[in-house]
């Protein structure tokens, strides 16, 4: 009976850490993005005297974006700035006791994220129904409920990933690395 619910949670964890990786990956095209966008605003600013209108705006909007978006993936991979000093030794001499902590900083993290979840869903509502924007009317808007709904979504998304780790007791994920297989030589 315990068999088919951990291969469920095997299966949603799995789920879970594909879609981490996959905001990670639209984050970091984003990144791209910026750095295009800002490159043009130097050389049209510098050469044609005519800049990008809004650039600040985009910088501002898309660096939240980036966070939120690459966060999942820094949850998974267990990147977050935090000291571990206190574990690692503890995990020496105690492991029980050091996995245990560990998981309950995993629920207490998950708690938060569920915090922040239910703080911003309301917002994205209220932006989304008002269709509020931010930026210079004229020169560069844009509406602030896609933001807020990245907020939501990445919150939840760590938040399903600090649950599976304290549910799990996983301490590590290893990194997707691309390896070559046989057949590719063919």
């Amino acid at each position: 009976m315990l068999r088919p619910i951990l291969s469920g949670v095997r299966a949603f964890s799995k789920l879970a850490n594909w879609v981490a990786m996959g905001a990670n990956a639209v984050g970091t095209l984003i990144v791209l993005a910026l750095i295009m966008a800002v490159n043009y605003d130097v050389v049209a600013r510098g050469l044609f005297n005519a800049p990008f209108r809004g650039a600040v705006e985009v910088v501002q909007f898309s660096m939240v974006l980036i966070v939120f978006l690459q966060l999942p993936d820094v949850v998974r991979m267990n990147r977050l700035t935090r000291s571990d000093g206190f574990l690692t030794i503890l995990q020496a001499t105690r492991p029980k006791l050091a996995e245990s902590i560990r998981r309950i900083i995993n629920f207490a993290s998950a708690v938060f994220m569920t915090l922040v979840a239910y703080a911003i869903w309301p917002e994205f509502l209220e932006m989304y129904e008002t269709q509020d924007y931010f930026g210079v009317p004229g020169i560069f808007t844009a509406p602030w409920w896609p933001l807020k709904l990245a907020i939501f979504l990445s919150a939840a998304l760590c938040l399903i990933l600090f649950a599976l780790k304290a549910l799990t007791g996983e301490r590590s994920t290893d990194p997707v690395r691309y390896t070559k297989q046989p057949e590719d030589n063919a």
